[in-house]
């Protein structure tokens, strides 16, 4: 993303990015003529992801704030009510309710502008337009994901913004999940599997079949799927399958070098958020946020998960008398900065004394997706600011398919050693895992069960997806409620509680439901 600019488009304002092109609007435009050019149809499709770069979506920190409604973080400025969600202490008025509701139907309103407009243009060739329109479907189907899974339910809307649709009901739940796989379906079969390297952070028809697989596993998931319907878990297992048989994707062989810069456009990445280091602000703050606040801290809950390097937990291993944090998992160390570790440059302290960062809050704090190692930062990376890490920001990635794989697959009583090889194991030894013990198949069903909970949160631990699979698996009533949450040292930081007959659903934002009283009622117990 080089340039953001700002342009007229009907009665709204556009903010503009673009990874190939330099715009720069000359005149003024009506509805009519403004999508004659290329480049300003190119301009209007780029504005359409603008929204995933907000605060309240994907940029700044918000992958890593989502951490802090879990026992695996902390958020000791309740950064965008997130640690009000954390304590059961949220109102329907919280920032990121209101943020992520609005964003979502600003790219919705920019992606159904471009798809009513853009056939007027004179200079693109149809299959371009095609393809930009493909482009345009995918974002859209993205923000309406986002809102099923949040919300419940959302007003469907598939034509340009206009007065009409600010009276709009909520759209029932199946049909926009209806609606969503229907779409991904359809460009699936135009998306290209790759644009090359100019083409990163562009959706592909991976990406397509990848948000479709996700979809699908929350909806087979006991939150939306109670009385477990097997076929549900058929679908999420056969569209996670389509990822893996398009044999382009694969595992990045290091871990940890997985959330640098050198890993950009891996195989494992199949749908980013595209950052840059720049004063303009086009980039995300994980960098600011671990380095200078602490500001979404590991929780001690979190570091206690890791098993040993056997795949035994400390008090089972071999391993269990090993000293402070010696021979866990080998995740551990490309995840989290503990004390007596090596990060910018120093060794880190238990007492707050270091000089390049802090890690007062908790004593943790999180690696992935920070410019930093264990090496001292230049000046330019030791100050970088608000939205100017540059590391893109994986929102789809192959791991996470072959653990839908394995999990619906286990739920539908087809788990076996072949498929536990070709996923959680093969995920495990890229890990760093060599000894057997935590690489062999598990003996029961209910030990697959639990070794894939155990992977889906640390696999994915400080990427902001630990929130939704608690929610999604009804997990929330008992491990985030009526909890302590502690610092490195067991020194308790504060209590928490989940309201299982209200939050397991956001609440449609007050304002939103003061503007549209269409839109009651809210979801339950709001």
């Amino acid at each position: 993303m080089r340039i953001i600019k700002n342009i007229l488009l009907g009665a709204t304002i556009i903010s503009l990015c673009s990874c190939n092109m330099d715009f720069e609007p000359t005149t003024s435009y009506t509805d009519q003529t403004f999508w004659y050019s290329a480049k300003n149809a190119e301009g209007g499709l780029t504005a359409c992801y603008i929204p995933l770069l907000s605060s309240t979506m994907f940029g700044d920190a918000s992958v890593a704030l989502e951490e802090c409604a879990t026992p695996n973080a902390y958020c000791y400025s309740n950064s965008l009510n997130w640690s009000d969600i954390a304590k059961g202490s949220h109102t329907a008025d919280g920032a990121v309710f209101s943020g992520r509701w609005h964003n979502c139907y600003v790219g919705i309103g920019r992606c159904n502008t471009l798809l009513d407009n853009i056939d007027k243009n004179q200079e693109l060739s149809v299959d371009d337009i095609g393809k930009m329109k493909a482009q345009a479907r995918f974002l859209r189907a993205f923000y309406y994901y986002l809102l099923v899974v949040y919300y419940n339910s959302a007003p469907l809307i598939t034509s340009s913004p206009n007065l009409s649709q600010a009276s709009l009901p909520r759209t029932e739940h199946r049909k926009i999940v209806s609606f969503i796989l229907s779409e991904l379906d359809s460009i699936a079969s135009i998306l290209p599997t790759s644009y090359g390297k100019e083409g990163t952070g562009r959706p592909t028809k991976g990406a397509a079949l990848a948000l479709k697989a996700k979809l699908l596993l929350f909806e087979a998931s006991p939150l939306c799927n109670p009385d477990n319907n097997l076929e549900r878990w058929r679908e999420a297992a056969d569209a996670a399958k389509a990822v893996i048989d398009l044999g382009i994707y694969d595992l990045y062989p290091k871990y940890g070098e997985l959330f640098t810069l050198k890993a950009e456009g891996c195989k494992e990445s199949i749908f980013d958020l595209e950052c840059i280091s720049s004063p303009k602000g086009n980039g995300h703050s994980f960098d600011l946020v671990m380095r200078q606040y602490n500001g979404a801290a590991p929780l001690k809950d979190l570091v206690d998960t890791y098993l040993m390097k056997d795949g035994k937990k400390r008090a089972e291993s071999a391993y269990k008398n090993s000293k402070s944090y010696k021979d866990m998992d080998p995740r551990f160390y490309a995840t989290i900065v503990y004390p007596g570790a090596t990060w910018m440059g120093e060794k880190v302290t238990s007492n707050n004394t270091n000089k390049n960062f802090t890690n007062k809050q908790t004593g943790f704090i999180y690696r992935k997706y920070t410019v930093y190692t264990d090496k001292a930062p230049s000046n330019a990376d030791k100050n970088l600011g608000k939205n100017c890490s540059p590391i893109n920001i994986m929102l789809l990635r192959y791991a996470d398919m072959l653990l839908i794989y394995a999990e619906a697959k286990n739920a539908l009583g087809e788990m076996n050693a072949t498929i536990w090889d070709h996923t959680v194991k093969t995920i495990r030894k890229r890990a760093g895992f060599t000894v057997a013990g935590a690489l062999n198949y598990p003996s029961t069903p209910e030990a697959v069960k639990e070794a894939l909970l155990y992977e889906r949160r640390i696999e994915f631990a400080g990427e902001g997806t630990w929130y939704n699979d608690l929610r999604r698996l009804r997990l929330a009533e008992t491990l985030m409620n009526n909890i302590s949450v502690q610092k490195f040292d067991g020194t308790v930081i504060e209590d928490r509680s989940f309201n299982v007959n209200r939050d397991y659903w956001w609440p449609v934002p007050t304002k939103q439901m003061e503007n549209n009283p269409q839109l009651a009622p809210n979801n339950p117990n709001w």
